[in-house]
């Protein structure tokens, strides 16, 4: 009977065999479904990348076109994107007339602009951007000084202005994940466009392209281009447990195929275990799933970076504000506040609220905030500048709209200008009593263009508190009548400093979770 423990070692072979396999297969796509999810992943990073450098631009060119073309306004508004340390985005930003590329830059902050030596090129670019009414991108990657240009100019303006920038890219193209970064272990491509070709790469963690073993590559629109990232992995991403269990099934099985009576049990017992080891897989790869998702966390610290990152200091009176974001998702919302040193001990005071949420909210978010800069720079009154920002969004284009309230405040004489654009009236303290401030408020902005807005001028006592807010504050539980007396009632209950009462109010009045984000920006003269 030779043939019975040679069937059993045939068939334990072949069984040995296919686990084997299939082990082996399905570590292969767990990979290749990992490293997809790794890729997808740095891809919303790039594209969350864009709405700061659009925004800068943007804004550049709008107070270009506003100022006709000021170059003192220019260069002091882009100086602070601009050099080499942390944080700045740029190595060059340049002012040109887009009517007249060919004789060079109006305006140059940082280094000499790499595309101002090939101006026929520079004038097709250029032409393109403004048609496309997106930020332009190109790569001028022939040595020496490797950069990526952008470009944008005012939609619809006609014989403008254009805001160019330039960063800086490796000189030999290279740069190596760090080892603490969340992708290390993983090597990188990236390419300018859609295409794989040596002459489009931007930057790369490797000497030799293409990159070693198994790749997977996802493309995202970058302005009027797009971007490709190209990555693969060095390491196991589901562990080292499943990188070996192929090998340990066929030793395993082998092993248990040798005997007769013992090899069958032996082989069910690997066979439960090997269930048990997939299924213990399935485990580590819904925690690597969740793990993954925390990572899309960066939308907070992203709708952070759009806000202010000091209020300014001015003597008088003191500021605070606080902003907390919502529970639906880990999307970017469009809250905001801001704080403008007007000069003259006068101060703008604005908070705002754009409607939906995601990339479109916070690119409308950041291009709202920083045209009220520019807008501002050039001295124009709260009804001059919402009447601008109407021009600016389009529920009709891109179904956003905006809520704004913009304060201009005196701190001499203690009077406060208010202009509502649709948003919720002040609440303004003095002597344990509080009241809000009655308004006509405009059309949100994006409704309709052109709209007019009316300022109400206010006096208050000295030591007066002023407090404004978005709607995520007062109607996510209760009508938005209830939801404005328990504000009211929560501010006047306790005398208290400015900080420690903004603070204060957001927690009493902010759910846990809250469904919508809330801002509150508080004033409070001190003499």
């Amino acid at each position: 009977m030779l043939w019975v423990p040679a069937v059993v070692l045939l068939l334990g072979v072949l069984v040995t065999g296919t686990l084997a396999w299939v082990s082996h297969d399905q570590y292969r796509r767990n990979e290749q479904r990992l490293l997809g999810l790794r890729v997808r992943d740095a891809g919303a990073l790039l594209t969350a990348a864009l709405p700061d450098i659009q925004s800068e631009l943007a804004s550049a060119a709008e107070l270009a076109d506003a100022t006709n073309g000021n170059v003192r306004k220019f260069t002091r508004f882009v100086a602070p994107y601009v050099g080499t340390g942390p944080g700045k985005q740029f190595v060059s930003v340049s002012l040109w007339r887009l009517a007249d590329p060919e004789r060079g830059p109006v305006a140059v902050t940082g280094a000499e602009p790499k595309l101002g030596s090939a101006i026929s090129e520079a004038s097709a670019f250029f032409a393109r951007a403004a048609a496309s009414a997106k930020l332009g991108v190109i790569g001028l990657l022939r040595p020496p000084g490797l950069r990526l240009g952008y470009a944008f100019a005012t939609p619809g303006v006609t014989g403008g202005f254009v805001a160019y920038g330039e960063s800086q890219l490796p000189a030999d193209r290279r740069s190596a994940i760090g080892g603490t970064s969340a992708f290390a272990g993983l090597d990188y491509a990236l390419y300018l466009g859609s295409d794989q070709r040596f002459r489009d790469l931007l930057i790369t963690s490797q000497v030799r392209l293409p990159l070693p073993g198994p790749t997977d590559s996802v493309t995202v629109p970058f302005g009027n281009s797009a971007l490709t990232l190209v990555m693969s992995s060095r390491v196991s991403l589901a562990g080292s447990l499943p990188q070996r269990l192929p090998w340990i099934i066929g030793i395993v099985g082998t092993l248990l195929a040798v005997g007769a009576s013992a090899g069958a049990r032996r082989l069910t017992e690997r066979r439960r275990f090997a269930e048990d080891l997939a299924s213990r897989l399935e485990v580590s790869s819904s925690e690597n799933r969740r793990l993954y998702a925390e990572q899309r966390s960066i939308a907070q610290t992203l709708q952070h970076a759009l806000l202010p990152d000091a209020l300014p200091q001015v003597p008088g009176v003191q500021t605070s504000a606080q902003y907390r974001a919502g529970a639906r998702g880990v999307e970017i919302g469009g809250d905001w506040y801001d704080v403008i040193d007007l000069g003259d001990g006068g101060l703008l005071l604005v908070v705002g609220d754009v409607s939906g949420r995601g990339l479109p909210a916070a690119t409308t978010m950041a291009t709202l905030r920083y045209a009220i800069h520019a807008y501002a720079a050039q001295g124009d009154p709260p009804t001059r500048i919402l009447t601008k920002l109407s021009d600016l969004v389009s529920v009709a284009d891109n179904h956003q709209l905006a809520t704004v309230l913009c304060a201009v405040v005196d701190i001499e004489r203690r009077t406060i200008s208010i202009t509502s654009a649709g948003h919720l009236p002040p609440l303004v303290i003095s002597g344990g009593v509080g009241e809000y401030v009655e308004l006509k408020a405009g059309l949100p902005v994006g409704v309709e263009t052109g709209t007019s807005y009316t300022s109400t001028t206010i006096s208050v006592p000295p030591g007066a508190t002023f407090l404004a807010f978005t709607d995520g504050l007062v109607e996510h539980r209760d009508d938005l009548e209830q939801g404005l007396s328990r504000l009211r009632d929560a501010a006047t209950c306790d005398d208290t400093g400015l900080p420690e009462l903004v603070s204060r109010l957001m927690e009493e009045l902010s759910y846990d979770p809250s469904p919508d984000d809330s801002v509150i920006l508080g004033l409070r003269w001190t003499s």
